[in-house]
């Protein structure tokens, strides 16, 4: 057995508030720990499903001269959340102005049920019902 385990995952973000209400009041996530480093100019915030001693979470990095949004690139791929209630969970999150490019129904070649979000800085949040 390993004793590595996953801690975080980091994503480089614009809007700090707005990344911030999407992953807590959207998606129900907590703020873990927030941190500003003056002298570096960013803010490390934390959050998650669970405590980190426990739980891999998202670690969102606001650097505060960042003039324009990031590019997302070529490599990134996405990052995935269970939910019990896709189609319900997705009526939400679209009535609070989530952009919702792939709504919900089953994988094109198999039936579990996914839904592709957008943050607000675009990542990709693949959506998969865990009934």
């Amino acid at each position: 057995m390993s004793q590595f385990r996953l801690l975080h995952t980091m994503l480089r973000v614009y809007d700090l508030e707005k990344s911030l209400d999407f992953y807590t009041r959207l998606l129900g996530m907590k703020l873990l720990r927030r941190n500003d480093y003056e002298g570096g100019r960013f803010t490390l915030a934390f959050v998650g499903y669970g405590d980190e001693k426990d739980t891999a979470v998202l670690e969102l990095t606001h650097n505060w001269d960042q003039a324009e949004p990031y590019e997302i690139g070529t490599a990134y791929g996405h990052i995935a959340l269970g939910v019990p209630d896709i189609y319900a969970t997705c009526e939400q999150l679209a009535k609070e102005g989530v952009k919702i490019p792939r709504p919900p129904g089953p994988m094109k070649h198999g039936t579990t049920v996914i839904a592709f979000i957008e943050d607000p800085d675009g990542y990709k949040v693949e959506l998969i019902e865990t009934k």
